[in-house]
């Protein structure tokens, strides 16, 4: 759940930092959750998916079926090993590169 973005807009696009809470986690994963709890701690991330389009360069939009974060640590590295799904390539002007590297399949 999104608690604001680092930006200062009102909402984020691909690539923007944000402040969030976790509502769900993997079991056995890095974030730790007790079960039937709420996350009670702090997280920040980067949107690599938006349900919202956006527009290139050349004029092709890219649009998402649904919103993504990747959870980051203080220095913008990325906390797991794996990123599922596609990314765009819009993260390599944020300077997001090791997101990048980590992803399946880029958009």
């Amino acid at each position: 759940m999104c608690i604001q973005a680092l930006k200062g807009r009102k909402g984020a696009r691909l690539g923007d930092k944000v402040v969030m809470s976790v509502k769900e986690a993997l079991s056995g994963g890095k974030v730790k959750m007790e079960k039937g709890q709420k996350s009670k701690r702090i997280y920040y991330g980067v949107v690599v998916r938006a349900a919202m389009q956006r527009g290139r360069c050349d004029g092709s939009e890219v649009k998402f079926d649904d919103n993504a974060v990747v959870l980051i640590n203080k220095q913008g590295e990325p906390i797991g090993t794996r990123v599922f799904g596609p990314n765009t390539h819009e993260l390599r002007k944020k300077k997001h590169l090791k997101i990048l590297s980590l992803a399946e399949h880029i958009v």
